[in-house]
């Protein structure tokens, strides 16, 4: 799964691809949690790409209640085309989600070890997505949210957990956001694992809790 990862800032995101936020500007987060609103990449509907920011965890139009997305933070790669919660924005609301990496925890016999997982030559990727409009009920304000779509772990990852998140290749971009691909077969064939020899991860076993994660002036995670 992925539950965690870390975000970097406004610029950096704009830089890498080429996108601009209308918003006001927004900084890195070194512990992006679900429900928290994040950065994410769509089409827009006149066809240019927009950076948005989106609540972590899927909230489906027909859900009842908002708190319905915190089951929905990451989707299955090999049902996502047919789930109800997913089918429809897997059709026509994909997007990208943009890292720096993300953690995963290794089980040891002292006890859950964090790692974070990254690339081995890029210094931010684009994750596998869906967004959704949830148009809010009993006089909640709508939302827009997004999920994060998991595939089998490679060799590196398989270490760790069993699943890993869809880490997209740039020249399948365009492909992946076109909202008029509807080749569901071409797309899934996207929703593989990375190639485990372009990926690193390191232990963060110095780090007791998530409520005492900072960083140091040039953005490493401490205890």
């Amino acid at each position: 799964m992925c539950g965690r990862y870390v975000s970097k800032d406004q610029a950096a995101i704009e830089r890498a691809w080429n996108v601009r936020f209308s918003g006001n500007p927004f900084g890195p987060r070194y512990n992006a949690a679900p429900t928290d609103y994040l950065p994410v990449i769509r089409v827009h509907p006149d066809r240019h790409r927009e950076l948005v920011l989106l609540r972590w965890g899927l909230i489906p139009s027909w859900a009842k209640e908002a708190l319905f997305g915190a089951k929905m933070i990451n989707a299955r790669a090999e049902t996502v085309a047919e789930k109800p919660a997913f089918r429809s924005a897997f059709q026509r609301r994909r997007c990208l989600v943009p890292m720096a990496g993300f953690y995963e925890w290794q089980k040891t016999g002292a006890g859950k070890v964090p790692h974070f997982c990254h690339l081995l030559n890029a210094d931010l990727f684009a994750v596998a997505g869906l967004h959704e409009y949830w148009p809010g009920k009993g006089g909640t304000e709508p939302i827009e949210s997004y999920t994060i779509i998991t595939t089998d772990a490679n060799e590196m990852m398989a270490k760790l957990h069993d699943r890993m998140p869809v880490i997209l290749h740039e020249r399948d971009y365009d492909a992946w956001l076109d909202p008029k691909n509807e080749n569901s077969e071409a797309l899934q064939g996207l929703l593989k694992p990375y190639p485990a020899e372009e990926m690193r991860a390191y232990g963060l076993s110095s780090m007791g809790c998530w409520s005492k994660i900072d960083r140091t002036t040039d953005g490493r995670l401490r205890d």
